[in-house]
């Protein structure tokens, strides 16, 4: 496999003609942590670890080794054209609506989009259209948007020049981005989509339409989310002339490091040789250990487990079967005791909690033994059980999205003060409250608080709910703009 990647290949080249160093970084191809030295910080691999260089080509000016490397990814993940991301999928984000959008125009906006959106709303001074997804209560979390609400959105702010949608949610639940795009097309605005826990869509049809397929404009990937690269690498993917991929690459330039890590471009560039070389194996014994974990859940008592018969509810039109979603509510126990249970007792790492399930992601690197030792868990933890204090899934109250009164970036600069939770109603919040589950934002910074929230806060709070997003965490008090 070495022979295929690219980046690789040529940092082992630099690496075997022992360079004298007088180069960044400092660390001088590893000599400083000799002594240091063991079998999983090794001076090899450190070597690798490099900057630009005439035989190691340049990020922001790709002419060898990445600009290869970034244009077999592209026909891998079927793109027009891929750039390498070493900041993660938030400056894939940023960078995606910062090409896309001048300073006060308007995006419309998913209420349950990632953080880095609105840290790109800040940054780039755009005004939100925000929209709800549809909310499970079955589950109590957010579910798919309709491509019904996107339309109208449009229609109510035809000044919106583009649509950013989150694909799939954090619970593998997926839209129907093949229409929304359609829509999105057909008022001649731009679909940028946040995948970054899809990439791994283009490897089988038995999973979701990835967002290139399905005629997104600017897709980001989080690689390492659901693919083997290494943590913080991504990809941003062009897929439409609507896009400036000149003034793409300034933005990449101001949201990324000026000193871009080779060791994880190396990992999106060996991700893609697994991909293009074993990708559709893997992803079929994947889905083959899926099939046989679900068919041994069925004979554990007390647990719910999503599948696919979720789709059609909702405006969820798939689930991504990698997505672990379960659930012990039956037997009385929360998530977040569920995920402390497998962790402390049975070593099994899950990816999060909230208060009703667990979520786990599984990817092409999981075998048949990983699913083994979860199995057993989950069937030791439903015998010996001892009541837990959840009994009911945490309802979910529908709510309209507050007043902007002002815009996220006013409202991230704006002077704030504290003041008692309880009498916030009409003030314009200075920070996100956020209910877990289901994780989408009550308040953004710079909208008005209302009675109606506050009456959601407190009934979430009773049932043992969290609030994040908050300096206090306990909400007592509030930060508001002054």
């Amino acid at each position: 496999m070495i022979e295929s990647t690219i980046i690789l290949k040529q940092l082992q080249k630099h690496a075997e003609e022992d360079v004298v160093s007088f180069h960044i970084p400092g660390h001088k191809n590893g000599k400083a942590f000799e002594k240091f030295e063991n079998k999983y910080f090794c001076k090899e691999m450190l070597a690798l670890d490099v900057t630009e260089m005439p035989d190691t080509d340049n990020l922001y000016l790709a002419k060898d080794m990445i600009r290869e490397a970034q244009e077999r990814a592209a026909k891998v993940f079927h793109a027009d054209k891929t750039f390498f991301l070493i900041n993660g999928t938030s400056a894939g984000n940023i960078s995606a609506m910062m090409a896309v959008l001048n300073p006060q125009e308007t995006v419309i906006v998913p209420r349950d989009c990632h953080k880095s959106v609105s840290h790109g709303l800040i940054i780039g001074g755009n005004q939100p259209v925000y929209i709800n997804p549809e909310t499970n209560k079955e589950w109590g979390i957010p579910a798919g948007i309709r491509s019904e609400t996107i339309e109208k959105a449009i229609l109510e702010n035809p000044e919106a020049k583009a649509v950013l949608l989150t694909y799939p949610n954090y619970y593998g639940i997926c839209s129907d981005i093949k229409e929304i795009a359609e829509i999105v097309h057909k008022y001649e605005k731009i679909l940028i989509v946040d995948e970054a826990h899809g990439s791994h869509f283009i490897l089988s049809d038995n999973l979701p339409i990835s967002a290139i397929q399905a005629g997104a404009d600017i897709v980001s990937q989080s690689i390492h989310k659901t693919l083997p690269a290494f943590t913080q690498s991504s990809m941003l993917h062009v897929n439409s002339d609507r896009i400036d991929v000149e003034r793409l690459k300034f933005m990449l330039m101001i949201n990324q490091s000026s000193s871009p890590s080779y060791l994880l471009m190396a990992s999106l560039d060996i991700a893609t040789t697994i991909i293009e070389e074993d990708g559709l194996g893997l992803i079929d014994r994947l889905l083959e250990n899926i099939s046989y974990f679900e068919s041994k859940l069925q004979n554990i008592k007390g647990i719910r487990y999503m599948d696919d018969s979720i789709a059609g509810k909702d405006g969820i039109y798939q689930k991504d079967r990698t997505k672990l979603v379960i659930n012990f509510v039956e037997l009385g126990i929360g998530g977040i005791e569920l995920s402390h249970l497998l962790r402390n007792d049975y070593g099994i790492q899950m990816e999060f909690a909230d208060i009703n399930n667990v979520v786990g992601v599984a990817s092409i690197c999981n075998d048949r033994k990983d699913f083994d030792r979860l199995i057993s868990a989950l069937e030791d933890i439903s015998l010996n059980n001892v009541q837990g204090k959840i009994k009911n899934v945490v309802s979910s109250f529908s709510y309209d999205i507050p007043k902007l009164k002002i815009s996220p970036r006013e409202a991230a600069f704006a002077t704030k003060k504290e003041i008692p939770f309880l009498e916030s109603v009409g003030k314009v919040s200075g920070e996100y409250i956020i209910p877990y589950p289901p994780g989408i934002p009550l308040v953004c910074p710079g909208e008005e608080i209302t009675k109606e929230i506050l009456e959601y806060v407190k009934h979430l709070q009773n049932l043992g709910g969290d609030i994040i997003g908050t300096k206090d965490e306990n909400l007592e008090v509030i930060r508001v703009i002054d």
